[in-house]
């Protein structure tokens, strides 16, 4: 029987080698990813879709969250919407390096992790830091949900943008390594559209619903507006255990509960050759 470690660089060669070596790099792909947490469920509601709107949008889509709480474990993250274009806008005026706008940024998304929270909790659910995520596995066995900011942890270390100031990794990305790393089972993001259009749908009456797609499509077809940031398509391509992602409208009861159930509800992004 083959051993699952054969072709994995041994320990000399780590340690004698550069880490930059292309074949190094290489050879620790033999390895197999372990899923840590290939229950839960890491679902993404955003800022100025969810949000900002308030109570008529946020009241149903927790009391949805409540009705899945029995079925599904969640790991809830949130993006900071309309607030944090203000501070963009205020901080690039001032001449603000993209690491101080991340810092800013994640300020915004965590004040909405914590009204979130707040909403919670009376169901046990906590927020947690990205400094605790140590303890995910115990407040998911026992609560089945918790709360957390989207922003990644980058803060200063924001690498600059191709161009412009602008964070180019926010929430829709935090959440979406969240997902990669401990190997969820489902990445949902909960928006106020249906899914992907080929236009701007708000702008655009004439922009078409796109159901299902290739993330290689996508990239190639270079869509001048996406429903999420472009660096989630770039990690998704190259991704090792998140397979596909799913949009959903949270303006519409029972679109969340259909995504978590499986069903091709909004619009699926997958990988080639992962089709399903």
């Amino acid at each position: 029987m083959k051993n699952q470690n054969d072709g994995l660089p041994g320990l000399g060669q780590l340690l004698s080698g550069s880490l930059t070596d292309a074949s190094v790099q290489k050879a620790t792909e033999g390895a197999p990813d372990f899923a840590i947490l290939p229950w839960v469920n890491v679902v993404k509601i955003g800022g100025q879709s969810i949000m900002d709107r308030g109570r008529s949008a946020i009241y149903p889509l927790v009391e949805e969250i409540v009705a899945n709480l029995g079925q599904h474990k969640m790991i809830l993250g949130t993006g900071a919407g309309t607030r944090a274009r203000h501070i963009y806008s205020l901080a690039i005026d001032l001449g603000l390096p993209t690491g101080v706008l991340t810092v800013l940024g994640t300020a915004v998304a965590w004040q909405n992790a914590q009204m979130l929270h707040y909403l919670l909790a009376q169901h046990g659910i906590p927020f947690i830091e990205p400094e605790g995520f140590g303890t995910l596995p115990h407040y998911l066995m026992e609560r089945n949900a918790v709360v957390c900011q989207g922003m990644p942890p980058y803060k200063l270390w924001e690498p600059n943008p191709d161009s412009g100031r602008i964070p180019p990794q926010r929430t829709d990305t935090g959440c979406f390594l969240i997902a990669e790393v401990f190997g969820a089972r489902k990445m949902i993001y909960v928006k106020d559209e249906d899914g992907l259009f080929t236009a701007d749908p708000k702008k655009d009456p004439a922009a078409k619903h796109i159901p299902r797609i290739s993330v290689q499509e996508l990239l190639a077809r270079d869509l001048h507006d996406l429903i999420v940031e472009r660096a989630v398509l770039e990690f998704l391509e190259r991704a090792r255990n998140v397979r596909e992602i799913q949009f959903v409208n949270g303006l519409k009861p029972g679109q969340l509960t259909a995504a978590l159930n499986g069903e091709p509800v909004g619009t699926i992004i997958y990988r080639n050759g992962d089709a399903r």
